[in-house]
Order: C-alpha cells, then sequence, then structure tokens
C-alpha cells in the first residue's frame, strides 16, 4: 500500500504562486519550492515533473480563482463580459505571472477550459472558424495587453520611472503642443483600473455586437 502523500496540489499550487509572487519566475525551481516547504527537492518528484510542473502549478493557482458562474449567461454579450472580468481580476493579482500565462495559454487545462468556454459564448453571436478567431484573439489580447499593461505600470522602470512619475510627466507637458497627452494622464491620475477596464470591455463587446448574426441576439 502506497505511503499518503505529505502535500496536497492546491498546498503545492499555493505555495509555488507564492514563490513567483514574491520573488518572480526566475526564482521557481524545485529546490526553491522544497525549501519553502521545509521537505527536499528530491520529494517534490513525487508530485510534479521539474520546471514544467511547476509552472502548471502556479497556472493552476492562478486561474482556479477566476469566479466564473456555473451556467452560460442566456444573452452571449453578457457572458463575454463575465468571462473576461472574472480571467482578469483573477491574473491581475499576480503581475508576476502574466507573462507565463501568455506563453501557456495552449497548454494547460485551466487556460484551455477558458478559452473554450469564451469561444463558446463568441460563437453564440454567429461566428465561425476565421471570425470565430479573430473575436477570440480580440477579447483575449485585450484582456491579456490590460494585465500586461497594469503589471508594467506596477514596476519601476530606471529610464520610465513609477507609474505615478510617468502620469506626473504626462501632466505637466506644454499643453499646446501635446493636449490630448496632458488630458489622457490627467484622466489616468483620477482614474480607476477596474472603471477603465469595464469601459473598455463595453467598446469591445458593442463592436462584436454590431458584426454579429441577426439571429444570434
Amino acid at each position: 500500500m502506497p505511503a499518503p502523500k505529505k502535500f496536497s496540489r492546491d498546498q503545492l499550487a499555493s505555495a509555488a504562486l507564492e514563490l513567483a509572487d514574491e520573488k518572480g519566475l526566475d526564482a521557481l525551481s524545485m529546490r526553491a519550492l522544497a525549501a519553502r516547504l521545509g521537505t527536499g527537492p528530491m520529494t517534490l518528484y513525487n508530485y510534479v515533473d521539474g520546471r514544467d510542473g511547476l509552472e502548471s502549478l502556479v497556472i493552476e493557482a492562478v486561474v482556479r480563482h477566476a469566479a466564473y458562474p456555473p451556467r452560460p449567461a442566456a444573452d452571449w454579450r453578457e457572458e463575454v463580459r463575465t468571462l473576461a472580468e472574472s480571467y482578469w481580476t483573477s491574473i491581475r493579482r499576480h503581475p508576476q505571472v502574466v507573462p507565463l500565462i501568455v506563453a501557456r495559454r495552449t497548454t494547460d487545462e485551466p487556460t484551455l477550459e477558458f478559452g473554450e468556454r469564451m469561444l463558446e459564448a463568441l460563437a453564440r453571436s454567429g461566428r465561425s472558424g476565421r471570425e470565430l478567431l479573430v473575436a477570440f484573439r480580440l477579447v483575449v489580447g485585450f484582456i491579456i495587453g490590460f494585465a500586461q499593461g497594469e503589471a508594467g505600470a506596477r514596476a519601476f522602470s530606471p529610464a520610465g520611472g513609477t507609474a505615478d512619475e510617468v502620469i506626473q510627466r504626462g501632466r505637466t507637458l506644454p499643453a499646446e503642443r501635446y493636449p490630448r497627452v496632458v488630458e489622457i494622464a490627467t484622466a489616468s491620475a483620477r482614474g480607476d483600473r477596474a472603471e477603465e477596464f469595464r469601459a473598455g470591455l463595453d467598446l469591445l463587446v458593442a463592436g462584436l455586437s454590431a458584426g454579429a448574426r441577426p439571429a444570434s441576439a
């Protein structure tokens, strides 16, 4: 009879995500995770297969928190909004992990499940084939782009400065030469990222709705 496992998969996934959040993806290793869990690296090979397995754990820990409703919304537009906001809300909490989600979006079950459900929603707009592909890329690109932009804004860049410094620099540019840059910098200083995401998503869904088949409403 095999010995009971020392760790649950949830424990491993949570510890791997904490490590990535705190120290970045480059610090993610079997040795580092084992040290965090108070065990030896060889013990972890009973649970995961090296770096690839660690990355899957991290993806699982992030995406499993997406609060998707158990059943699709009656209106495909509402379904797209709900899925997009739930996915974005989950990944934006972990800016260090966003590049990994981009790289592994077709290799891990949690991201594939999100993709399939989003595709089902978009297919209800009457799209198929290439049109479905374009719509899917548009929505996912918006979600990931927003998350990446926010992650970059949080980081410090010696050349560009912090997010607040970039905004302040934009607000103090010569208004007669760069009036629109000053305008959006001022709006950014006063804005809320979640509200901006929802507003952008509304624009995107409106565009998708305009190209939908009449029978798909």
